[in-house]
């Protein structure tokens, strides 16, 4: 029954930690996109939005498009967030898993923000690292209220 236990622990971390790099490569897609391929992306959230009657042109204005690029960067590195600290857990205390995964969080952004700058049409933020950042300590704060260690 220990071995049994053992082998199903080990999967479970495999598995968080590849869910943790198959996040990681599709925020690297989203970023790899050109600027007029992103913005379709937004405008097809919006329309969603619009289609379910929530007019967010008409409560945001013209901020609409710019509001929700900001909260895919949030919910991006939300998930990231959650994902990573989901898998330092089984190595670390909650505190020290929280600290990891912002760390990493932050530096991700960081280093997707310079990816960026490759990009047609894109430009490297540091405000979206801080909006990314904030994301990611949402998610860890979410994560490290309601986890409890075993």
């Amino acid at each position: 029954m220990k071995n049994y236990q053992n082998k199903n622990i080990k999967y479970k971390k495999i598995v968080s930690y590849i869910a943790v790099i198959l996040w990681m490569i599709v925020i690297f897609m989203f970023s790899a996109d050109p600027a007029d391929i992103s913005d379709g992306k937004s405008g097809f959230i919006i329309e969603i939005f619009n289609y379910i009657g929530l007019d967010l042109n008409s409560y945001l204005g013209q901020a609409t498009n710019f509001i929700v690029r900001k909260a895919g960067h949030l919910t991006e590195y939300f998930i990231l967030c959650i994902l990573l600290f989901n898998a330092l857990r089984y190595h670390f205390s909650r505190k020290k898993c929280f600290k990891i995964a912002v760390f990493t969080v932050f530096l991700y952004a960081c280093t997707d923000e310079f990816h960026q700058l490759f990009v047609p049409g894109r430009s490297g933020q540091f405000r979206d690292v801080l909006i990314d950042t904030l994301g990611g300590i949402l998610g860890g704060l979410i994560f490290l209220k309601f986890y409890k260690n075993k």
